[in-house]
């Protein structure tokens, strides 16, 4: 069973972090790519700039399911700590984007100044290994298995 600890475990981290690695397409045409991102913690979601131009972009007018990582640089294996996660990736417009932009600047600020489309990264589900707690300790979250947001 999913446990409320777990999600509050996997939020703390997604909150000390600030880049992910995502990949996107199918099974001829992968590419992954890193982007910056600010966590809605009230929708398990993340935001993200990216510009229709690169090639994960143009992948993503296909390919909307993702997956990916986000994680520490340690080369010390007792401090391993990283996320894995899938999710569907939705270019945002109009109002919604204004609101996501508002949060990004604000952990951004210098992306004020760009025009770049903004998109929500949602999470389906998100498994953090943190080798802090015992070497290979997993912590998981599923949208799907009755806690979908985070405890108040």
């Amino acid at each position: 069973m999913q446990k409320n600890s777990d999600l509050d475990s996997i939020l703390t981290y997604l909150k000390k972090q600030h880049v992910l690695s995502m990949c996107v397409g199918d099974a001829q045409s992968l590419w992954c790519a890193n982007c910056f991102y600010a966590l809605n913690e009230a929708e398990m979601s993340v935001y993200v700039l990216t510009d229709h131009n690169t090639r994960h972009g143009a992948l993503l007018a296909q390919y909307r399911h993702v997956a990916g990582t986000i994680s520490d640089q340690t080369i010390t294996v007792s401090l391993i700590k990283g996320a894995q996660y899938s999710g569907e990736m939705t270019e945002l417009t109009g109002a919604e984007a204004q609101e996501a932009r508002k949060i990004y600047t604000s952990r951004f600020p210098l992306a004020k100044l760009a025009s770049t489309p903004i998109w929500r990264l949602t999470f389906d589900e998100v498994k953090l290994t943190n080798n802090k707690l015992g070497f290979g300790t997993k912590l998981s979250w599923l949208r799907d298995a009755g806690i979908n947001t985070p405890a108040g």
